[in-house]
């Protein structure tokens, strides 16, 4: 299922407090705070199945021994209504390449 060292790392890569995670998964922070300090995988019970979809809602894999090399851990995966928020006037280097200059028909 997860272990407290996933619960820590998930919650982590999304950047949520203890109180964040509690309030996703419905139930207390203390129960969060528990789990987390616990070491292996955590028994099959409602708190900690809550805390795995409201995770796993959030965009957080959690993987266990298999396929994946260095053993169980979590990604963050892009949502599918993930949208990317690009300010191109800070991704560009050059002001001058923000306006297109050339003549229409010519390409990259």
């Amino acid at each position: 299922m997860i272990s407290g060292e996933q619960v820590g790392a998930a919650r982590a890569l999304l950047r949520w407090r203890p109180e964040d995670l509690a309030e996703a998964a419905g139930i207390s922070v203390a129960i969060v705070n528990g789990m987390e300090a616990q070491q292996g995988l955590l028994p099959d019970t409602p708190s900690v199945r809550a805390i795995a979809d409201a995770i796993a809602a959030a965009g957080v894999m959690v993987f266990g021994e298999g396929p994946v090399d260095g053993g169980p851990g979590v990604r963050l995966m892009a949502k599918p209504s993930a949208a990317i928020d690009i300010n191109v006037t800070q991704t560009v280097q050059y002001k001058e390449f923000l306006e297109n200059d050339a003549p229409p028909g010519v390409g990259g």
